[in-house]
């Protein structure tokens, strides 16, 4: 498959080295690792957000470090866990005493990493905390994880907690809020294609032009069915069933994110919006705040997901506090 690269194995390295520099209003990189950490880091008296995975999400990760959402992002090689060493950067790079909470997808390799560099951390005298984040619900067990997978509904993780953060609470009182997130949002994808890992150099998974699978993780790990290709209107209603039949959020408010996963036209993404929004009010849930782009993609994978997030007023509030990220 074609690629807009130099070197298939330095690819992560130089996409950070081009986002830094695009960004460097915003953000640095710590010398000699793969962590990206606001430029101000650490904030006096604030509690640091640090969350990462592996690279080919993008913007995920390091596109939410900025005021009002995450203080370092840690970048994996592509699909891959980052390091605990290079986690343990990143906590250092963002504790101003406050104590630094962990922001972790439900994957293996990741939570094995970042708790592992949550305990060298604590060696050195930081307070660490977690959250795992697991709003997939289409299968239990995938190929990476136990459990159901963390995808596209971690953003608004990092959207609530970094507000929280911001406004001077407690690590405690930053954790709970974004537990309070984990516990309200439900996502599900398709695909349609897949992306290719550079390294690879060619796809993941394969379907036939007129298949799409239900449910797909965003590391190509198998959904719940392989089916024929349906209309938009089918397939976002499938979602939206399964997402429904998981919470209860009858004559609830709302906030959705519908997600591009790398490769799908925003037209394509406002048509599903379009469905998704009568769906919603039919059912008489009222949605209030509302994304539609690319946040949490796939290299170059033709799909999308759907994530729906049960409101209180403390969510809303934190919602709607301004960040740096144009994005989000």
């Amino acid at each position: 498959m074609k690629k807009v690269i130099n070197n298939p194995d330095q690819v992560v390295d130089e996409m950070l080295e081009g986002f830094v520099q695009a960004h460097d209003d915003l953000v640095k990189r710590l010398e000699g690792t793969n962590v990206i950490v606001r430029k101000d880091a650490p904030v006096k008296g604030k509690v640091g957000l640090v969350s990462g995975g592996g690279s080919g999400h993008e913007p995920t990760h390091a596109g939410y470090v900025g005021k009002g959402m995450i203080d370092a992002a840690v970048c994996g090689d592509v699909f891959t866990s980052p390091t605990p060493d290079q986690v343990l950067e990143a906590i250092k790079a963002v504790d101003s005493g406050a104590g630094v909470l962990l922001i972790i997808k439900n994957y293996t390799g990741d939570v094995m990493n970042f708790e592992m560099a949550a305990e060298l951390a604590e060696a050195e005298g930081i307070k660490v905390d977690k959250v795992i984040v697991n709003d997939d619900v289409a299968v239990e067990d995938s190929t990476f994880t136990t459990g159901r997978r963390g995808i596209a509904g971690t953003m608004f993780v990092h959207k609530v907690a970094g507000a929280t953060a911001e406004s001077g609470a407690s690590l405690q009182e930053v954790k709970d809020a974004a537990e309070h997130v984990v516990n309200n949002v439900r996502s599900m994808g398709v695909a349609l294609s897949a992306g290719t890992v550079p390294a690879a150099g060619k796809p993941s998974f394969t379907l036939a032009e007129d298949e799409m699978e239900i449910g797909i993780g965003i590391h190509g790990e198998p959904g719940i069915e392989r089916t024929s290709l349906r209309t938009a209107n089918e397939i976002t209603e499938i979602l939206v069933n399964k997402i429904l039949s998981d919470l209860d959020y009858k004559n609830s408010e709302v906030a959705v994110i519908v997600n591009g996963l790398g490769a799908t036209p925003k037209m394509e993404l406002y048509i599903v919006y379009r469905h998704l929004h009568k769906l919603l009010f039919d059912k008489g849930i009222q949605i209030r705040e509302k994304w539609v782009g690319e946040y949490m993609t796939s290299l170059e994978m033709a799909g999308f997901s759907i994530s729906l997030l049960k409101l209180d007023d403390k969510i809303k509030a934190a919602l709607q506090e301004k960040t740096e990220i144009n994005t989000f």
